[in-house]
């Protein structure tokens, strides 16, 4: 029965993305070229291949390929991921620009009705103007030109400009949360918070140089790392990460589980946190000047009999000092609410990386990005430094969030 529905989900998968191409091939390849020249020829031939790059990327990021050959494909399938969508949304857009374009066309077209002298039969016929209104094949190969063009101008400007932002490094944001525990002595505590960087094929040790780069500077008290750190083995990575090993701040770096390290082995990728001096908070509990800090598994680590455990973590502290809890999903809070947590600081949504993906993250997660409260919790949401498939963002810029602890006795 298992198998049957797979191959359902496969089935309506392959027929959702085939549609999906030959309905931009139609707009964009047929409708704007009169036969099969080289014009028609080209167009098939990159929406064809752009769907064999993107699920080979795929496939082979999950399958155990050689590294080498999942970097020659991640750039160009993952990057198709990402045109696909804007081309799919930039061409229904057109649909509604076309009739009105057509329209235009035809009133420029038609003769004036207005009373006007024609010529007499024996009179000459004044010269013809040199531009005759277009033919109905003609305006709709123009329509379709023109409309074809600024969808896939807007498409590839779209995408250039999200890719751009990702590869030049997350900025810097900054917000105060005030906790009613938190004594004066710890008044303005930073806690800088980079979740979900995904070094992979595609983001490597150049970005994650990056990423530390932006942390140093701020100067902060305390790093948390908030999961999805990587997408692939120690192995073929573990270069990549090499440099969290410079990670500076007075109480050092903390690192808790997302749910891709549970695809990536989690095991080995704890260990080579630690070794690259990073704390590992899995389902414990640290106490630091003024707040306890605290970590959970992400709920993936569940299928690896390592899922998040709030008794094991929260369960014997001190409930009048404040507590900061480092939890990768948004959808633990309610967890945290019930053990009396102060400060929740998540990751995991991206902010929905590719609009409108946003409003997909915000089904299933109870805040997107941003700060919310929950009864007496704060939930803090870091939209990421990285991003996963396409190294592209778009209405989701990734961050790097100081969150500067305030305390109401100050």
């Amino acid at each position: 029965m298992a198998i049957v529905v797979i191959a359902l989900v496969v089935l309506v998968a392959v027929a959702v993305l085939g549609g999906a191409h030959w309905y931009v091939w139609r707009r964009l390849v047929r409708d704007t070229t009169r036969a099969w020249g080289p014009a028609r020829v080209t167009g098939t031939a990159v929406l064809t291949a752009g769907p064999v790059l993107m699920i080979a990327a795929l496939v082979i990021e999950r399958g155990g390929a050689p590294f080498w050959l999942q970097r020659v494909l991640g750039w160009p399938g993952f990057l198709w991921m990402a045109l696909l969508i804007y081309l799919l949304l930039a061409v229904l857009a057109g649909e509604v620009l076309r009739p009105l374009l057509h329209r235009l066309l035809e009133r420029r077209g038609r003769p004036e009705t207005a009373a006007a002298e024609e010529p007499s039969p024996e009179e000459p016929s004044p010269e013809e103007p040199s531009s005759q209104p277009l033919a109905a094949p003609s305006r709709r190969l123009f329509v379709s030109r023109v409309v074809g063009g600024a969808a896939a101008a807007a498409a590839v400007g779209t995408v250039g400009y999200g890719t751009y932002g990702v590869l030049r490094g997350p900025s810097v944001k900054r917000i105060t949360v005030p906790l009613a525990k938190l004594p004066r002595s710890a008044h303005g505590y930073r806690i800088a918070v980079v979740s979900d960087i995904h070094l992979g094929p595609v983001l490597g040790r150049g970005f994650a140089q990056r990423v530390v780069d932006t942390i140093n500077s701020t100067q902060p008290d305390l790093i948390a790392v908030v999961g999805d750190l990587v997408d692939g083995s120690v192995k073929n990575l573990g270069p990549a990460a090499a440099p969290l090993a410079g990670l500076r701040a007075r109480h050092g770096s903390f690192f808790v589980t997302g749910n891709h390290e549970y695809f990536s082995g989690a095991e080995q990728w704890l260990e080579e946190v630690r070794r690259l001096g990073i704390h590992t908070l899995e389902n414990a509990r640290t106490e630091l000047p003024g707040f306890d800090l605290a970590g959970v598994n992400d709920i993936q680590g569940e299928s690896e009999g390592q899922g998040p455990d709030f008794g094991k973590a929260l369960g014997d502290r001190d409930s009048t000092r404040a507590c900061v809890l480092l939890a990768h999903q948004p959808v633990q809070i309610h967890e945290a609410v019930k053990h009396d947590v102060d400060l929740q600081l998540s990751g995991h949504t991206h902010g929905g990386q590719l609009w409108p993906g946003n409003f997909i993250a915000a089904a299933a997660n109870p805040t997107v990005a941003g700060l919310e409260r929950y009864g007496d919790t704060e939930l803090y949401v870091t939209r990421g430094a990285g991003a996963w498939g396409p190294p592209t963002r778009v209405g989701a810029p990734s961050d790097i969030t100081i969150v500067e602890l305030a305390s109401k006795q100050a």
